[in-house]
């Protein structure tokens, strides 16, 4: 084992008959390598830094076990990877790449915001942005161009108002087995490792959805000839699927996916790469689900005064719990308390929806008002509330004057914060909303389907009390 970072299970020193606790550099890899003389590497259990040293050491003559180094670089290469969604007639946001930033301008321009850019092989969304006008896209592009020095830029038409999908799967290089499908409870364009996930997916998917997403993940997986596991990001936008990326690696949702299933996924992958068939690890077809799983992600904040709390496509969250229950509302209430936040289970609850919600707020309103919670919302949103005979109080925005809803927040008078932004305008609300909800801790949710689930828990835990049990109970 090859690591230098003292935070993981890998680098105890029971975990590997041999641990190297060094940088994951070509040269010291190879030091190593030179050393052991082993039958081979694997690249696909580190995350995206290992994935660049496929191809160096692949010419330094080292085995590259598992997935090819050339179908890890046509996975995250964006004009390969354009071509083989074409190849395989699979849809993708419009996207372009740029090498300087008149060149993003230009391709900004034609794409249209809002838009996403990110340099490509990054880690953790590093350097990643959504930007909503030229002024920002020229400072972002400098930026990343700055940082990540001859890589290409990518430029994505961002989807807002979409709602997104993980999906893990595991191949032997002939075939592919989903592993599991997980929804994010969250607002597009977060980082998947900082946003809830549920599996099996619960709100808003159509089946047809779902049978779509499996047959697109092992098309992807089977074209790239994926040996061991691969994560795929998707997006669901107007009935449209979306084919955000595919990463030929291992996931941060492995664990959590393998926790839901009962199926030890890196285990069984490790097997694969060193030649084995998924007939012979016993994995034929995707694994049930029991219940709902909810993976929850915890942030530091608390412990940075004055860090950035806002969240977007950089990953923030230095780890995840895990909910689980029979019902959805119990698996997100447990996932909650495991991350640090209680929900309310009274009190008011401020609400500020986009024009698009108007109308599928109200339901949720009326929960909330049966609960007894009051209801407080902006203008928009109050007049969409009373037109469907809810009583709810006017705050102001944060850009409309004093007490607005921040100062409502800071005087302690807001228990819940629901608010769907969309377009810069909204955007800006709510970077003020969400620093202020989680310097107060107060819960925030920026999608239906999140206020959705979060409703349903405060019901389930006024209905009965939390239950407790194993994993292994329940996966029985």
């Amino acid at each position: 084992m090859v690591n230098c970072n003292p935070e993981t299970v890998s680098t105890d020193y029971d975990t590997s008959d041999r641990l190297y606790f060094e940088p994951l550099t070509f040269e010291d890899v190879m030091a190593v390598v030179d050393k052991e003389k082993p039958l081979g590497v694997l690249v696909q259990f580190g995350g995206q830094t290992p994935l660049k040293l496929a191809h160096p050491l692949e010419r330094a003559g080292v085995r590259i076990l598992g997935t090819a180094p050339d179908a890890i670089d046509r996975a995250e290469d964006r004009e390969r990877f354009g071509e083989l969604l074409g190849e395989l007639g699979l849809s993708a946001p419009p996207w372009a790449t740029a090498r300087d930033v008149t060149e993003g301008m230009a391709a900004g321009r034609s794409l249209g915001f809002p838009l996403l850019v990110r340099p490509s092989y990054v880690l953790g969304g590093r350097a990643m942005r959504i930007v909503y006008d030229e002024r920002a896209l020229e400072g972002v592009l400098a930026e990343a161009l700055a940082a990540f020095p001859g890589r290409p830029i990518l430029i994505d038409r961002f989807l807002e108002d979409a709602f997104e999908l993980d999906v893990d799967a595991i191949g032997d290089g002939k075939r592919v087995i989903v592993a599991g499908v997980m929804q994010h409870i969250e607002e597009a364009g977060i980082h998947s490792g900082d946003s809830y996930a549920v599996i099996p997916p619960y709100r808003r998917v159509p089946r047809e959805a779902l049978g779509e997403i499996r047959a697109a993940t092992a098309k992807l997986g089977e074209a790239l000839g994926v040996v061991g596991l691969m994560n795929v990001q998707y997006a669901i936008r107007n009935g449209t699927l979306y084919v955000l990326e595919v990463n030929p690696r291992a996931s941060r949702t492995v664990p959590f996916v393998s926790k839901a299933t009962g199926v030890p996924f890196a285990r069984l992958a490790a097997r694969l790469c060193l030649g084995a068939t998924l007939e012979e690890v016993g994995l034929t077809h995707e694994p049930p689900v029991g219940g709902f799983s909810i993976k929850a992600p915890v942030f530091p904040f608390r412990k940075f005064e004055g860090v950035d709390t806002i969240l977007g496509p950089e990953m923030r969250s230095t780890g995840e719990v895990m909910g689980r229950d029979r019902s959805f509302g119990m698996a997100f209430l447990k996932a909650a308390l495991g991350a640090g936040i209680r929900l309310p289970k009274k009190g008011r609850a401020f609400l500020s929806v986009h024009d698009g919600d108007k109308a599928a707020i109200l339901p949720l309103a009326r929960q909330l008002s049966k609960l007894g919670f009051s209801l407080m919302a902006t203008g928009g949103t109050v007049r969409a509330l009373r037109a469907g005979g809810l009583t709810a109080d006017a705050v102001l925005k944060v850009n409309e004057g004093r007490p607005n809803v921040v100062d409502r927040m800071i005087n302690g008078e807001i228990d819940l914060v629901i608010n769907t932004p969309l377009g810069k305008e909204s955007f800006f609300d709510e970077v003020a909303i969400r620093r202020t909800s989680l310097e107060r801790d107060i819960p925030c949710l920026t999608t239906l389907s999140a206020a959705a689930a979060a409703i349903e828990a405060i019901g389930q835990e006024l209905e009965r009390p939390v239950t407790v049990s194993s994993l292994q109970e329940a996966l029985v």
